[in-house]
């Protein structure tokens, strides 16, 4: 596997600075302690210029080739953990209570450290490279909050690049697909109102339990007979909330879960329908409902020049063997997807091997797919912007 030397080189520093950030693990958009160590890594790399307090916590790095003007091509890395006890026992455990990369955004952040090392002793392309480490990936859009704070346009970005590991898929392996990647991840919560009775006395009260046992029922059909066969629907009722004694009916119940499309046709219906199978249903059996959704990160959307490109990168690295550009979709989300909004890009995934899967507490990033993630973002950045 075509590893560039030199990043095999530091291999072992790359592995040393991902068991650091493994073992002190933020979450949402408090990382600055993170934040603080990429930033004392970047500077000791030589990198040209680097803002810090970007969506809180965020931190955005410039590095200037030597092939002369030109565009600016973006990288992109997550930095949080999960609110998750660790289980595993060994010698770079988390140090936080209830707090560990899970995911692996520390090796996520650690493969785009080991690329800026490369870049800035390098500086083989064209133009310049942007990289960007973001906060709150794990459900608080702190990629929309880059985005929203200028980020592309203060650094006139013209496509942008991300990675994320894969537990279970072949080590060293690539996989991606032009289109929907990634779903959207919507929440809800319904509220239930009836009448409060004595729990021998159902007749004289209006059963909130019974309601929405039937509307959590009801909502399966929008899966499995409102949405096109050929489409993907996920409805999932998580939580039902009611009552606080045996022998009382009660007045009020709560129903929440997650919705996930990868088509906004299909969104827009499923908000509809919930919202009319909700209401009548209720109104059936005398009871009022009401309908909160809340919609979450968007699809994640490749961009079909650039994920060709990415895949070729990715062939050039791994061999055509192991890159598949027809995986399936996913229905897990992803915020990177604010970013392919504002600019045309792509998002792959890389083999991680064997192990425990991604948000259970037994996960670790393997550090032998360190120098293969790094190698790819540099050479998305040479391929694309080639010194002349």
């Amino acid at each position: 596997m075509p590893v560039i030397n030199r990043i095999a080189e530091f291999n072992e520093d790359m592995k040393e600075w991902r068991q650091h950030i493994h073992s002190n693990p933020e979450l949402g958009y408090d990382c600055h302690e993170t934040a603080a160590y990429v930033v004392d890594k970047l500077k000791s790399f030589g990198v040209d210029k680097i803002q810090t307090g970007v969506a809180q916590s965020g931190v955005v790095a410039l590095i200037h080739g030597q092939g002369g003007d030109g565009p600016t091509i973006g990288l992109r890395a997550d930095m949080d953990a999960l609110p998750i006890q660790e289980v595993r026992d060994h010698p770079y455990k988390s140090k936080n209570e209830g707090k560990m990369h899970a995911c692996g955004h520390d090796g996520h952040t650690t493969m785009l450290l080991g690329a800026a090392r490369y870049l800035a002793e390098t500086r083989n392309f064209t133009g310049t490279v942007a990289l960007l480490f973001q906060p709150a990936e794990e459900g608080g859009g702190g990629g929309l909050a880059m985005c929203e704070e200028g980020v592309m346009d203060t650094y006139n970005i013209s496509q942008v690049y991300g990675l994320h590991n894969h537990p279970g898929q072949e080590l060293g392996s690539f996989h991606t697909r032009p289109g929907p990647l990634m779903a959207a991840a919507d929440t809800f919560t319904i509220d239930v109102t009836g009448k409060g009775a004595h729990a021998a006395m159902p007749h004289l009260g209006i059963d909130t339990v019974l309601v929405a046992c039937q509307i959590a029922q009801s909502l399966q059909m929008i899966a499995a007979r409102n949405t096109d066969p050929l489409k993907s629907c996920v409805v999932s009722i998580t939580t039902i909330h009611s009552g606080s004694a045996h022998n009382v009916i009660p007045e009020t119940a709560e129903l929440g879960g997650t919705v996930r499309t990868l088509d906004e046709e299909v969104r827009e219906m499923v908000i509809a329908r919930m919202e009319e199978i909700a209401t009548n249903v209720a109104a059936a059996h005398g009871a009022v409902a009401k309908v909160s959704y809340r919609r979450g990160y968007p699809v994640t959307v490749n961009h079909a020049a650039e994920t060709e490109f990415a895949a070729g990168v990715a062939r050039a690295i791994s061999g055509e063997e192991n890159v598949d550009t027809d995986t399936a979709p996913m229905m897990g989300a992803e915020d990177f997807s604010y970013m392919l909004e504002s600019r045309p890009g792509a998002y792959l995934f890389l083999g991680g091997g064997g192990g425990a899967g991604l948000h259970h507490p037994e996960f670790d990033f393997n550090d032998d797919i360190s120098a293969i993630g790094a190698s790819w973002f540099v050479k998305v950045v040479e391929t694309a912007q080639p010194r002349v």
